[in-house]
């Protein structure tokens, strides 16, 4: 953790030799620098749903470099990927990308989007006597896995309610694991994300305890392996990967319907389950990796400090990759 910003070591004139192109909107980077039909970019998707968005969208029709897609159950997963360096990117939101880095992983965020918080919600089942947050005390809540957003959203809505994590009883499963729990009565509430969310409250018709808004950041982070970001064509990749995100979520807002018969067709989920969802799920916009992008992951980190989770101090500096370009995207 003691070692000079990753982006220090890599130069302007590298950077513009094999990623600048990447800058300019997709359809004039005819010639990049570098050959990326040479490139082979692993992109880690976290149930698939990265893939999908880009393709109902259109825009894996024509990408310069070959994409090894490999999909993962949750964020850990993910993360224990690029940790290993079994994939090139994938992304997750900040409190499991915190966690990833506090455990180990030498990973840069590379780029991040924002829907303002929303996501991640602690479910309970539509007969459950809980009725609101106090209603926890004493009882079994799965915030799915450890270190994972939906773990941070628990500890902050205890916290908030003023219910110290002693008084409930933790149960870290799997998404899958955690479903079949929840779905059995085993636990009493399951805070959970994305498509395991609209499944739930789809297939059991779960209630929404607390939707996480003003405890989740809604930060999306695209983490890369050094070697990835370190080789000029693979950087030349990421960037353009990043913008065609940025553009997935720019079709989203544009074709809610179409997004809508996507997601649920993704999701198995009638549509009318997954309007509801609509609104946080096309709402990413791209921030900049920047100062008050690393002053959130010192906060994030700084709330699993404090809750025990995690222990020690983190330069974030030493993890943010500032250098990838963004694009003008409407």
């Amino acid at each position: 953790m003691t070692a000079p910003p990753f982006s220090a070591r890599l130069s302007r004139r590298t950077l513009l030799q094999a990623g600048a192109a990447s800058a300019l909107p997709l359809s004039l980077q005819a010639q990049p620098a570098v050959d990326l039909r040479k490139v082979t970019l692993r992109v880690g998707d976290q149930t698939g749903a990265s893939q999908g968005l880009l393709r109902a969208a259109g825009l894996l029709d024509d990408v310069p470099y070959r994409i090894d897609w490999s999909t993962y159950a949750a964020a850990v997963n993910l993360h224990e990927a690029l940790k290993a360096d079994a994939t090139d990117i994938g992304s997750a939101n900040d409190s499991p990308t915190v966690s990833a880095i506090a455990g180990g992983s030498r990973i840069l965020a590379v780029a991040s989007w924002t829907n303002g918080g929303k996501g991640t919600s602690l479910l309970v089942r539509k007969d459950s006597p809980i009725k609101s947050v106090a209603d926890l005390r004493g009882k079994t809540i799965s915030p799915t896995t450890r270190g994972s957003v939906a773990h941070f959203t628990t500890v902050g809505i205890l916290k908030q309610a003023g219910i110290p994590l002693d008084d409930v009883k933790l149960a870290f499963l799997s998404p899958t694991d955690a479903s079949a729990a929840f779905g059995s009565g085993s636990i009493d509430a399951w805070a959970i994300w994305g498509i395991f969310r609209a499944r739930t409250i789809g297939a059991l018709g779960a209630r929404t305890l607390h939707d996480g808004v003003g405890i989740n950041s809604g930060q999306s982070v695209l983490s890369a392996t050094r070697s990835a970001v370190a080789d000029p064509g693979k950087r030349a990749a990421i960037a353009h990967f990043a913008q065609l995100t940025d553009k997935g979520f720019a079709w989203a807002r544009a074709n809610p319907d179409a997004y809508i018969a996507w997601y649920s067709a993704f999701s198995k989920q009638d549509k009318s389950v997954v309007a509801t969802l609509y609104d946080e799920n096309a709402a990413y916009r791209r921030v900049p990796v920047d100062d008050a992008f690393v002053a959130r992951l010192q906060r994030t980190h700084a709330v699993w400090v404090d809750a025990g989770v995690l222990k020690g101090s983190i330069d974030f500096n030493q993890y943010a990759y500032r250098d990838l370009p963004v694009a003008s995207l409407s």
